[in-house]
């Protein structure tokens, strides 16, 4: 069995949709209390393989929100998490993604140093953050949006946005070994880890964004948004083809200019129905179809029985795994979305 870690995208969301989720008494509750509710197992999901196989699932509802990433709120983050985390394994589910920003909080406040929580000795082989599967759709995305949009690849300019990132690193890789892409602009705020990268590319130039963003022909967007950045004014070539693989994905909004084409990026569709409810919570535009790459990174390995945490760790994608999680993709019936 499979399991799916996930979140809402803000407290007005997540009041708005307590219905949905089967707990109407949260529709009128503030941070305080979604901060102190605990996670709930609010969907079972079935998913057929092209190849005819059949695999169950469970999603799991942390109740964390992006709001709870204050300073003064990061413990009930942390706590939300992990007791994710512990009602999956307790529920017998084999492998578990973490979506959203689970797996980024989980990372970023090295939680692997909390193994027990309550009654339960987590097992991280049995989680995935699913970024290798994201950053091997998203790669894909730039590939063939690429060639629909006119944009030869070989005389492009691609600038990737969190290049030092897990999944920002993993498609610089790609990008530099998989594709014939003429020139990479690596951006990220920590100097020596853009240093680091550039080092082991052989190439790649390092540019803030406001100088290299009006340079590229395609932008990988696999960053948080600094506070108080506007990229609104900021012009971008035309065409330009704009990848937003963050969370939420907000900048068709953002970037309304001429010429540029927005992509929701990370996000693959199903070539069959899948049986469950939580997509049209998300609002996916075909919500029987369509899914978070990092979420279909678990379902893929349930599928394969490949029962260990394929992504984890910091920095640690390589092209060879996301071939591997890539044919597997092609083999059950995930294609990357490749439409505005």
């Amino acid at each position: 069995m499979f399991g799916l870690i996930g979140h809402l995208t803000s407290l007005e969301h997540a009041q708005a949709v307590a219905h949905q989720l089967g707990y109407p008494e949260y529709g009128d509750q503030g941070l305080d209390f979604w901060c102190s509710a605990p996670p709930q197992i609010v969907d079972d999901i079935t998913v057929k393989s092209l190849t005819g196989q059949v695999i169950q699932g469970k999603y799991i509802e942390s109740c964390f929100l992006p709001e709870m990433l204050s300073q003064r709120r990061i413990k009930a983050a942390i706590r939300k998490i992990l007791n994710a985390m512990a009602t999956a394994q307790k529920n017998g589910v084999d492998i578990t993604a973490l979506g959203g920003f689970s797996s980024i909080v989980f990372e970023n406040f090295n939680l692997k140093e909390n193994k027990q929580v309550r009654d339960v000795e987590l097992d991280f082989r049995r989680f995935t953050t699913g970024n290798t599967h994201t950053a091997y759709i998203i790669c894909r995305q730039v590939e063939q949006m690429s060639a629909q949009l006119g944009i030869d690849l070989a005389q492009a300019t691609v600038a990737v946005c969190g290049a030092t990132g897990d999944i920002g690193s993993a498609v610089c890789r790609w990008l530099d070994q998989k594709t014939d892409v003429q020139d990479l602009l690596l951006i990220a705020r920590d100097q020596e880890r853009l240093q680091a990268l550039q080092g082991e590319l052989g190439r790649g130039k390092i540019l803030g964004l406001e100088e290299a963003l009006p340079l590229a022909d395609i932008v990988v967007w696999v960053a948080s948004m600094p506070r108080g950045v506007d990229i609104s004014s900021i012009p971008l070539k035309n065409p330009c083809l704009l990848i937003d693989g963050g969370y939420p994905k907000n900048l068709d909004s953002k970037l309304q200019q001429p010429g540029v084409h927005v992509l929701k990026g990370g996000i693959v569709e199903h070539a069959l129905d899948i049986e469950w409810k939580i997509m049209e919570i998300v609002e996916m535009d075909v919500p029987d179809r369509q899914l978070f790459a990092c979420f279909a990174e678990a379902m893929l390995l349930e599928f394969e029985q490949w029962h260990t945490n394929f992504s984890w760790g910091r920095n640690q994608i390589t092209v060879q795994k996301m071939e591997q999680i890539g044919a597997a993709s092609v083999k059950h019936g995930f294609k990357p979305l490749l439409h505005f």
